[in-house]
């Protein structure tokens, strides 16, 4: 018999997860305002309505959303960065108005139309731009609004369940959680004031009660048939329990290694890389033609950066390096040089930021991942894929194999030349950064889908553009 709980004052459930939302929204807001502007500056300056066959006005807000994506305008977090997400804004209204007058003189386009430009597109972009601003103000106090609703209860105070609340308040500081600890635990190492530990697991029937945005479960936490009960009782009332994995994997993408056991990978939903051989199939023709039309684009690009390697530094053009692939197999991975010759004779290291081994033209070829282009190769060899987790040394590998829970599970699907990794976390040089990154790749093995493999495409085409290589 379930026991009726009161919902005066609940918090909402989904408070937190609405942030999720916000990129689609301001996805939305963006469409409606470019039709307003539009629609205004037509009517404003020629007094006729807009006429929507016209293809210039759809390439126009195809070019403009194209260019808030790669300016990064659509990430909740960077909203609330100050000036940071209108000085954004400015910038790509400023290339894309540039880029659009180009493109329409170059096409001959303004011949037919001249009016068009001047008196419609350039105008309507102006307006935009203000609107896109004010959009993203209004976005702030969505964030701040449904984040200060945020009030998490958390049952367990281990090691992992520290770990949990450091990362959930520097990503959500205006967020709280109420910690109930075990009998054998403390909350020393708390000290954030919206942070409280206020009793005993035990005592979990008098908090229950209280409206919650959800309840997470810590790791090894022994729970009673009568608090189970009272968890089933929450959930089937509307309210999240969620056990750790659970809310790294649907709120932040990741799995992070040291949450998770064996009995969980033996049942949880997912993998279908690993299991599915028509997935499998599936991404491999996706590689083959993906690499035949980047190796016949690029070519062009990949020359140039051969030209200046050459002329810049001594040494070869090409680089190979042993990696671990598929099931922990060797091969030989290939990449244009960008360190000078010789650069590891003191032996094997990770490259680090400023790292004086990189040559000049080196340094830029890294930042905009030209480097990683004759891996292509690789891909049509069959030996990697286009998307997956980065291979790795095998004298790292080694290291690393100690170190990190379950790191050889990355090793369960081909590594790519781009990753989930790759485009969610920084690149990073040492056995913190390499458990961080497991966790993405986790997610992506276990989540894998060609929706997901898109999505990271287009994420490593902004990483690209904006210079977050290394």
């Amino acid at each position: 018999m379930f026991t009726q709980f009161s919902s005066e004052g609940s918090v909402s459930t989904k408070s937190l997860w609405s942030l999720r939302s916000i990129p689609v929204r301001l996805l939305a807001g963006d469409i409606l305002g470019l039709i307003i502007c539009l629609t205004f500056a037509l009517w404003l300056r020629l007094g006729e309505p807009v006429n929507w066959f016209n293809p210039i006005l759809y390439a126009f807000v195809l070019f403009v959303l194209a260019g808030l994506y790669l300016a990064d305008t659509y990430k909740p977090d960077t909203q609330i960065a100050g000036l940071r997400a209108p000085a954004r804004i400015l910038l790509c209204s400023v290339v894309v108005g540039v880029t659009s007058a180009g493109l329409i003189y170059l096409s001959g386009a303004w011949r037919e139309n001249p009016l068009l430009w001047r008196s419609v597109i350039l105008p309507s972009l102006g307006l935009f731009t203000v609107w896109a601003i004010a959009l993203r103000m209004m976005a702030v106090g969505w964030m701040r609004l449904d984040v200060q609703q945020s009030r998490w209860l958390i049952l367990g105070c281990s090691e992992t369940t520290s770990n949990f609340a450091q990362d959930f308040l520097a990503s959500t500081p205006l967020g709280r959680l109420v910690v109930l600890t075990e009998d054998s635990q403390n909350c020393t190492q708390f000290t954030n004031t919206n942070l409280h530990c206020v009793g005993n697991i035990s005592e979990l029937s008098s908090w229950i009660s209280q409206p919650w945005s959800g309840i997470l479960v810590g790791s090894n936490v022994e729970l009673s048939n009568a608090q189970v009960q009272q968890l089933m009782q929450m959930r089937l009332q509307g309210t999240p329990v969620y056990k750790l994995p659970d809310f790294y994997e649907s709120l932040w993408y990741k799995l992070p290694s040291s949450l998770l056991h064996d009995t969980w990978f033996a049942f949880s939903a997912g993998f279908n890389l690993v299991q599915g051989r028509i997935n499998s199939k599936l991404k491999r023709f996706v590689d083959i033609i993906a690499m035949t039309l980047l190796l016949v684009i690029l070519s062009p690009l990949m020359l140039l950066a051969a030209l200046a390697i050459k002329l810049d530094s001594p040494g070869p053009i090409f680089y190979s390096q042993i990696r671990n692939g598929l099931h922990g197999k060797p091969f030989r991975v290939y990449k244009f040089r960008s360190m000078y010759k010789d650069a590891e004779k003191r032996g094997i290291q990770w490259a680090q930021e400023r790292d004086p081994r990189i040559t000049r033209v080196g340094y830029w070829i890294r930042m905009l991942r030209i480097d990683e282009l004759p891996q292509i190769w690789n891909v049509l060899r069959g030996e990697m894929s286009l998307i997956g987790p980065r291979p790795e040394r095998p004298e790292f590998d080694l290291k690393l194999k100690e170190a990190i829970p379950y790191y050889e599970v990355r090793y369960l699907v081909k590594p790519g030349i781009t990753g989930w990794a790759q485009v969610m976390y920084p690149y990073g040089a040492s056995v913190e950064d390499s458990y961080e990154k497991l966790a993405y790749d986790l997610y992506y093995i276990k989540n894998y889908s060609l929706l997901l493999d898109i999505a990271i495409a287009f994420k490593t085409v902004r990483v690209v553009l904006l210079g977050k290589g290394r």
